[in-house]
């Protein structure tokens, strides 16, 4: 059984960076896929595949997000303990 402190341990913006990384995942697979065609020699995929490619972009944003959120959560913290 877990413990109720294991599941509220996360910090502030672990869910953003999670998320972040996930989206940018996708983003390059994305992007993998739509340059494969010119390696392949084949026909070029739809262009909502180029949209999908700027998902990188996207989850470079939302994790970085998450990591200025992290750090002003720390810094909240490192104040209320020292005053």
């Amino acid at each position: 059984m877990r413990d109720k402190t294991q599941t509220n341990s996360a910090a502030p913006g672990d869910r953003l960076i999670r998320a972040g990384a996930i989206v940018f995942f996708v983003g390059a697979v994305a992007t993998l896929v739509t340059v494969a065609p010119l390696f392949f020699d084949a026909s070029p995929f739809p262009t909502y595949m180029f949209g999908m490619s700027m998902l990188m972009g996207v989850g470079f944003l939302v994790a970085g997000a998450g990591v200025l959120r992290s750090i002003a959560a720390g810094r909240r913290q490192a104040r209320g303990a020292a005053g």
